[in-house]
């Protein structure tokens, strides 16, 4: 079984999409991804130094578009694909690119929704300057333990030996000063300690409502699946009962979708 894992913030490097576009139809499709974000994001995946795709409102667009459009040259013809992807998930803000892929939401949806959450949390994180760190090895304890003495969050468990540490600068400086035996610290490349309470005081985004950045994420949460024949929106799994759901395609990039008709 094929799964897509789609990343989330700190994939980004400098120029990473530079040998892409190379390719006038990867070129094309995120010309057509920046006019919906409002962002340019062939600059910023080409052209832009590590600080300035470092910017969270910068970063989650641009990840959540390279992740659609590498999606896109695997499987040209999305139909081609539905046989063989047994799930799709994303880490992080990389749930919207899975949403995307497993047709949740549309390719354009998911791009207005990322630049919207990633400035709501770029504000939030102006608030007090914080991170994150990721620690790799050592006794999963004794990381607990250290993080919890220096009021830091444990933001991501990864996996055995590997647990992200969020919190302000001060507070992962002083765990770097104060590592836990046998283990690693790789500061990661974002610009605010996300999945944190550090992120609850966002703007208001609606009238009337104030939306949490967190919250948004959180509605992302469950890994969304892609098999042959069943969308996320259809409350049975049966195979074949189910229209496609709007999706990237191959077409021109004014027309990317594609359905057929439910069985």
């Amino acid at each position: 079984m094929l799964v897509i894992v789609a990343p989330g913030q700190g994939a980004q490097s400098p120029g990473f999409l530079t040998p892409w576009l190379e390719n006038p139809a990867f070129a094309e499709r995120l010309g057509w991804l920046s006019a919906v974000s409002g962002l340019d994001l062939v600059h910023y995946g080409s052209e832009a130094d590590a600080e300035t795709i470092r910017d969270t409102a910068v970063a989650q667009p641009l990840l959540v578009a390279s992740g659609l459009l590498a999606a896109l040259e695997l499987f040209p013809h999305p139909a081609d694909a539905f046989g063989r992807i047994g799930a799709v998930a994303g880490h992080s803000v990389g749930e919207l690119t899975a949403a995307a892929g497993a047709r949740a939401i549309t390719a354009e949806q998911a791009m207005v929704l990322v630049r919207e959450r990633g400035k709501a949390m770029a504000a939030a994180a102006a608030a007090t300057p914080t991170s994150m760190t990721a620690v790799l090895g050592g006794d999963r304890d004794e990381v607990l333990a250290a993080l919890d003495k220096h009021g830091l969050t444990a933001a991501n468990d990864n996996g055995p030996g590997q647990i992200v540490a969020a919190g302000t600068v001060e507070q992962l400086a002083a765990l770097a000063d104060d590592a836990p035996a046998k283990a690693r610290l790789v500061p990661l490349s974002v610009a605010g300690a996300f999945h944190t309470e550090h992120m609850a005081p966002s703007p208001r985004t609606t009238p009337g409502r104030r939306s949490s950045p967190t919250a948004t994420a959180r509605s992302f949460t469950t890994a969304t699946t892609c098999s042959s024949g069943w969308s996320p929106r259809c409350a049975t799994r049966s195979a074949g009962t189910c229209a496609w759901r709007p999706c990237l395609t191959s077409a021109s990039p004014a027309c990317w979708r594609c359905r057929r008709p439910a069985r």
